[in-house]
């Protein structure tokens, strides 16, 4: 196997001879392949027989940025959940300061405050949804559902026997 080539090919042998041998000016090039035991139409048959799944994203942008997006949503729903930014934010798996940043550019845009606050001190701080926040994470999932399931019927319809 030559040096380099990705795991991949592993089945493959390759001789290069350089130019000059064993004719000047050409380069002999002999591949063999093993056969992994299945042969090309059985392979063709099962790929065919896997059902495809229709799948849709769907997000909402005012003048080209993003405003609105699952993520987005799934944040406030972390911050709901945990009752802190921080939280929300290890919860998703992303630094402080990228859910504090999509957190204010989503309030900006839209004009309205999502989450409440409360300093710590003695009861201890805490963040939660505002009302304006549950009503838009919960309108955002009837939308998206509703979607989800027009998208699916108009995939039946065309790709019918190809879905699962």
């Amino acid at each position: 196997m030559t040096r380099g080539w990705p795991r991949r090919y592993a089945h493959v042998r390759r001789t290069v001879l350089a130019p000059g041998v064993p004719r000047e000016g050409q380069v002999e090039t002999t591949s063999e392949t093993r056969s992994t035991g299945a042969s090309r139409d059985d392979r063709r048959e099962a790929r065919a027989s896997r059902k495809l799944s229709p799948r849709s994203k769907v997000w909402v942008e005012q003048e080209g940025k993003v405003v609105l997006s699952g993520w987005r949503v799934a944040l406030l729903e972390a911050v709901e959940e945990t009752g802190s930014l921080t939280r929300a934010a290890e919860k998703l798996g992303v630094p402080y300061r990228t859910a504090w940043y999509k957190l204010k550019e989503i309030e900006s845009r839209l004009g309205v405050r999502l989450v409440a606050s409360q300093s710590g001190g003695a009861a201890g701080g805490g963040s939660c949804l505002t009302p304006e926040g549950r009503r838009l994470v919960e309108g955002f999932h009837r939308v998206t559902a509703g979607l989800a399931e027009v998208v699916d019927q108009r995939f039946r319809a065309e790709f019918g026997d190809w879905l699962g």
